[in-house]
């Protein structure tokens, strides 16, 4: 055979390959977006995150400094 047909053989392939791979992609997204329940999932999971740094600051600073910023709270 021909070296020109194997070159667009090889084309047609990859090319085929990325657009079954972006439909996918954009099918997987789609379904994502479509699930209230994985967005409020998400959402609780972003607020839990932001209460561990505050329980880890606290942990990890000293007591001085603890103490004055709860003082200033007042």
């Amino acid at each position: 055979m021909n070296t020109l047909f194997y070159v667009v053989c090889i084309v047609a392939i990859v090319f085929t390959a990325d657009t079954i791979q972006k439909y996918m992609k954009m099918k997987n997204e789609k379904k994502a977006e479509q699930d209230p329940e994985l967005e409020e999932t998400l959402a609780q999971i972003e607020r839990l995150e932001e209460r561990i740094k505050v329980l880890e600051r606290i942990v990890t600073e000293t007591k001085h400094d603890l103490g004055k910023e709860i003082s200033g709270l007042k």
